[in-house]
C-alpha cells in the first residue's frame, strides 16, 4: 500500500492574524457592552437607583390619593361634614365670617 503525499500549506497571514484579531475585537465589543451598556452592570445599577426613586415617589402619591379620597368621602351626601361644606363654600365664594380677619396677599 503506497503512501499518498499530503499537502501541507503554510497558514496565510489571513489565518494567522486577521481572524483572531476579528474574534478578539468581537469579544471585546460584547464584553465592553456587558459592563458599560444600557443593560450592563453599570446600567443595571442606574436602573435600580431609578426604581428606588420612583417607588418613593409612588408612596408619596399613594398617600396624597388616600387623603384626597378621604376628603371626597366627606363631601358625599350620606356623610356630609358641616365643616367641609363651610370650608368649600368659603373658598369658592371668597367669603369670611364677620369676626375673622382677612389677610390679602399678592398672587405670585
Amino acid at each position: 500500500m503506497p503512501f499518498k503525499a499530503t499537502r501541507h500549506r503554510k497558514k496565510s497571514i489571513w489565518q494567522r492574524l486577521v481572524i483572531p484579531t476579528i474574534a478578539i475585537a468581537i469579544v471585546t465589543y460584547f464584553g465592553f457592552h456587558a459592563i458599560n451598556g444600557e443593560f450592563g452592570l453599570v446600567g443595571r445599577a442606574r436602573i435600580e437607583h431609578q426604581i428606588q426613586k420612583l417607588e418613593a415617589e409612588l408612596a408619596v402619591l399613594r398617600e396624597q390619593r388616600k387623603e384626597l379620597q378621604h376628603r371626597v368621602a366627606l363631601l358625599r351626601p350620606e356623610s356630609l361634614d358641616p365643616d367641609m361644606i363651610d370650608e368649600r363654600a368659603r373658598k369658592t365664594l371668597n367669603l369670611v365670617h364677620p369676626q375673622e380677619v382677612a389677610i390679602l396677599r399678592p398672587r405670585r
